[in-house]
């Protein structure tokens, strides 16, 4: 059966790769032999210690990480990370220090907070409606570690540079810029991130934390929610999402040998970027909402003259094939999310698309 795909620019579900979505619909009935589906394989079953275990190896090449580092797949996405870090990696008045960037930085701040946490706010962009990414933060030289949201999905902002920390461990909500580009890992003690912007399917997130702060990890909080249950058990202490994790192995697979690994990636997402910003810069009927210096690669905001040209512009682009361009509810305006699997080429159909409702509309 032939199907007919729209060029897709949602900001979670999100797109992913042609060559994953063709090689699940045709194992989907019988996975590697077995004669049954993935969704109906054990994940006790050979099948899939053989798909977890190559996700695992997978993440730990692409991010170039050393045995100091542990890979788990938890369920509750990173909504559920909010609490469980600090729940995790803070004692009774362990300090931490959170850089409020928006919405996402919010939430986290508030869970930390509900637990009745250190927390010490550092920095903020809320002065300027979170347009912006902070520069020359204070942090904490007592903290047990620095929060960042490294990617905002709705303000369309990105850390281009992580912040020194004067040595103290990142932890960083990395959902909607996971693999799009190389990290230097050895900033990090802990990154978490929701599979659905940029790497699968609803339904699993990816936690990779370092022995250091593992071993924070307190026998007195409930088991489901100790990153120790899923280091000491390969993630299966219980049954893990095993259709959303196989998924994620195809998307790491494409990446790693399709692609070629973050370096590739990284340069594929800056031209698709660049097009984007640059029709936008070269016009003034499209405004960005993010200062220039701290743009998202992976989200692109903007405005039209008015919010009804910004309904017709959704409407007409979603009729021309090119769909999830409203921006968030809390927001307004457009936006286009060009992770990892959207193609240049639907970048390229868009910006055409801007170009002539720009020249019908101006």
């Amino acid at each position: 059966m032939n199907a007919v795909r729209i060029h897709n620019f949602n900001a979670g579900p999100a797109a992913l790769p042609l060559p994953v979505l063709e090689e699940i619909q045709e194992s989907f009935l019988n996975f590697a032999g077995s004669g049954m589906s993935i969704t109906e394989i054990s994940h006790r079953s050979k099948w899939f210690d053989e798909v977890i275990n190559d996700a695992v190896a997978r993440v730990k090449r692409i991010l170039k990480l050393d045995n100091r580092y542990h890979v788990l797949f938890l369920q509750g996405g990173a909504s559920m990370q909010f609490c469980m870090v600090p729940m995790n990696l803070l004692g009774p008045g362990d300090p931490a220090d959170y850089v409020n960037t928006g919405t996402w930085s919010t939430k986290a701040i508030k869970e930390a907070r509900i637990q009745g946490k250190s927390v010490k706010v550092v920095a903020s962009s809320e002065d300027r409606n979170f347009s912006y990414i902070p520069q020359s933060i204070g942090f904490s030289s007592d903290a047990v570690y620095a929060h960042i949201t490294s990617n905002n999905t709705i303000k369309g902002t990105q850390w281009a540079q992580f912040p020194a920390t004067g040595g103290v461990p990142i932890v960083s909500d990395m959902s909607s810029d996971i693999f799009s580009r190389p990290l230097e890992m050895e900033k990090f003690g802990l990154i978490y991130a929701g599979a659905q912007k940029n790497m699968g399917p609803a339904g699993v997130c990816l936690v990779v934390v370092r022995d250091d702060l593992l071993a924070r990890t307190p026998a007195d909080i409930p088991t489901m929610l100790r990153y120790t249950t899923y280091a000491e058990k390969n993630s299966m202490y219980n049954t893990p999402p095993c259709f959303a994790i196989y998924t994620v192995q195809l998307v790491l697979k494409w990446l790693e040998e399709t692609i070629g690994g973050l370096d590739k990636m990284a340069a594929l997402n800056r031209k698709k970027a660049g097009l984007l910003y640059d029709t936008i810069d070269r016009s003034g009927f499209y405004t960005g909402t993010a200062e220039k210096e701290s743009r998202s690669l992976m989200n692109v905001t903007f405005r039209l003259p008015s919010e009804d040209l910004e309904k017709t512009f959704v409407a007409e682009a979603a009729a021309n094939g090119m769909g999830g361009l409203k921006g968030h509810r809390s927001v307004g305006g457009c936006r286009a999310s060009i992770y990892n699997p959207t193609p240049l080429a639907a970048v390229e159909a868009l910006v055409a698309f801007m170009k002539g409702f720009e020249g019908k509309h101006g």
